[in-house]
């Protein structure tokens, strides 16, 4: 078939089923799926053979693995070392022997239950986080639990194909390395145990060392350049030759994505990677999603329906009972660990490697291989159907027993409070006193030097168009309580704020504004309330003057409250005629000598050398309304 055909099959099936899935409440993995079965090659065979297209989409999984890095960070990863190393390893060696139990009840050889055992063990990182996101659990304990298991999952598939040679029971119908496709660019393969332990130790220090002392560099380098496109195809460099690397030494491609985030996540262009990269993730992940699908072979599950019912059902449950009961032993509440084992209770898209590598290695035949891989695509499937299923049990044990204390624990406590959008001279002065109030806030610059020099200082600062909508919901925008914009560019500031208000209705909005004209187009846009950014510091060196000329400080202070008090009520009379140039500078005129008539009168009711210290305005209320009922009367 055609390329272009073929790519208008694909899209055209996403198109079409996800939306109809997403309005059904099946969520966008299972619309992809059910894409997948009806153009697939045992159903309508609108598309050929999935294999060569699942290569190039299994490049979303490690996209996804590389954006989950950038979202942890060295300290958080050490942090997490109980549910990775922990949880993950329990998980991966008890539902290992579980399977191999069961499948030696069935009349399985131990030597291939246990290879068995070691391939079901595997859950999908892909459905599982993608469900996850949809559901909005990935931030929370049960995300984190479910990532870290994930995690070891991806770890253990290493020491996996050194093992699962060594498991064989039947002579092996081609060289294993070939079937597998495992040794598919790896050039280490042949050296000694040694040399490929050296080998993979340099590939991970390349890694860490290049994104440390290498990447940054380049990254200034075309931040300075401010050309976007360029900036996206360099993300995209970084990934794919990581991968490259890791595959190289035999390592999985998606877990060297992972560790090139982790390494750049404390980068300052942490949000512009996830903005760049995240549209290239959703796609490819869903055409990975469309290619599991098309791969279950209708044909096998219409000639076995009842033995591959059998084989999903107790696939899943099982897995679900192991995980259930080790996430309850680690101490997480009985919700949260229903959550994860439902999340993980699939087989994993490393079953579909481990399968063929199995088979070419003479420890699973060929028809039991096929049988598994089947039930393995087909507990994928089922897996956003179960957490639907998950969710109404669970609604309706919350209804049944309406005393119980809701489950905060899903909030992510490391989202922000506060957006800052420009972190110069305005926006760190902001930015500062709330932090030193306790307030959390993600700041966003496009000046590289400006971030260069405040990372110096401690700040964390990350590199990123504050305008783009995308990198706001990177940044939290859906989630926090307000954006502070302190732009030094009026046209993007009004961009930003129009964009901000339309994308998040719910979401305060404070700007920063060139002068008074410029106010009134931010509040018009949707801004809750906005600064004109020199206003407070001439008005401070206004005060400071008065007293040089010698007014006491009372006196200097007074004035400035009173002209600050008469300012912002003026702005806020002047503003229904703002547009209406006539109307608007004869107002303000009128504005102006009023300020000037109050001041003098203010000055002349104050006793020379008086040195009394009444600092508050209160009677400036009572002028400003006398002046207003004056001008209601004359009108």
């Amino acid at each position: 078939m055609p390329f272009l055909l073929q790519a208008m099959v694909y899209l055209g099936a996403a198109v079409v089923s996800v939306p109809i899935a997403k309005r059904l409440g099946l969520g966008s993995v299972l619309g992809y799926l059910i894409a997948g079965v009806l153009i697939g090659p045992f159903a309508f065979s609108l598309v050929g053979q999935q294999a060569d297209v699942m290569k190039f989409a299994e490049f979303g999984v490690v996209i996804l693995l590389f954006l989950i890095g950038l979202e942890v960070q060295p300290s958080t990863l050490w942090d997490m070392r109980k549910a990775i190393f922990g949880l993950g390893g329990a998980q991966v060696v008890g539902t290992a022997l579980a399977v191999a139990a069961v499948s030696m009840l069935l009349g399985l050889p131990w030597q291939t239950a246990l290879a068995v055992g070691l391939v079901l063990a595997m859950s999908s990182t892909a459905i599982v986080l993608q469900t996850l996101d949809e559901k909005g659990l990935r931030q929370g304990p049960v995300g984190r639990a479910a990532f870290g298991v994930l995690l070891l999952q991806d770890l253990a598939v290493i020491p996996m194909f050194a093992l699962l040679p060594t498991l064989a029971t039947i002579a092996p119908p081609v060289a294993h390395g070939e079937a597998a496709g495992h040794g598919a660019g790896n050039l280490i393969e042949n050296l000694p145990a040694w040399a490929q332990g050296l080998s993979v130790l340099l590939a991970v220090g390349v890694v860490v060392g290049g994104g440390r002392y290498l990447v940054r560099p380049i990254f200034r380098f075309i931040a300075e350049a401010r050309l976007r496109e360029i900036f996206t195809a360099a993300a995209l460099l970084i990934v794919v030759a990581v991968a490259g690397l890791m595959q190289t030494v035999g390592l999985s491609p998606a877990l060297g994505a992972f560790l090139a985030g982790v390494v750049l996540a404390e980068s300052e262009f942490r949000r512009e990677l996830e903005t760049d990269i995240e549209p290239f993730r959703g796609l490819l992940l869903g055409l990975f999603f469309i290619t599991v699908g098309a791969g279950i072979d209708l044909r096998l599950v219409a000639s076995q329906p009842l033995t591959l019912i059998g084989i999903v059902l107790g696939l899943m449950v099982l897995k679900f009972l192991v995980m259930f009961g080790l996430a309850r032993l680690f101490g997480a509440q009985a919700k949260a660990a229903a959550a994860v084992a439902t999340a993980l209770a699939q087989g994993g898209e490393f079953a579909f490697v481990l399968l063929t590598f199995t088979v070419g290695a003479g420890v699973i035949g060929a028809t039991l291989a096929a049988l598994l891989t089947a039930a393995v695509a087909v507990s994928m499937a089922l897996t956003p159907v179960a957490m639907i299923l998950y969710e109404r049990i669970a609604q309706a044990i919350d209804a049944a027993i309406p005393t119980q204390v809701p489950d905060t624990g899903d909030f992510d406590e490391g989202e922000p409070d506060i957006i800052i959008a420009g972190f110069g001279r305005f926006g760190q002065i902001t930015g500062r006193l709330l932090t030193a109030n306790g307030f959390r806030s993600t700041v966003l610059d496009s000046d590289i030097e400006q971030i260069e020099l405040l990372r110096r200082f401690g700040r964390r600062v990350h590199y990123g168009d504050a305008t783009r909508l995308d990198l706001l919901r990177q940044a939290g925008a859906e989630r926090a309580r307000m954006l502070i914009v302190a732009l030094d560019d009026r046209e993007k500031t009004a961009e930003l704020v129009e964009t901000a208000r339309k994308a998040f209705p719910d979401l305060i909005i404070l700007a920063r504004a060139w002068d008074r004209r410029h106010a009134y187009d931010l509040l018009a846009n949707g801004a809750d309330a906005v600064e004109r950014e020199t206003f407070e510091a001439a008005l401070s060196l206004g005060t400071t003057a008065l007293q040089k000329l010698g007014y006491r400080a009372h006196r200097a202070h007074r004035a400035a409250s009173f002209f600050r008090r008469h300012d912002r009520k003026t702005f806020e009379d002047l503003r229904p005629v703002w547009g209406q140039e006539e109307a608007y500078i004869l107002a303000s005129r009128d504005a102006a000598q009023t300020m000037d008539r109050l001041l003098a009168a203010d000055l002349s009711r104050l006793r020379p050398g008086d040195g009394g210290g009444d600092w508050d305005t209160a009677s400036l209320d009572v002028e400003l309304k006398e002046r207003a009922d004056r001008e209601a009367a004359r009108s």
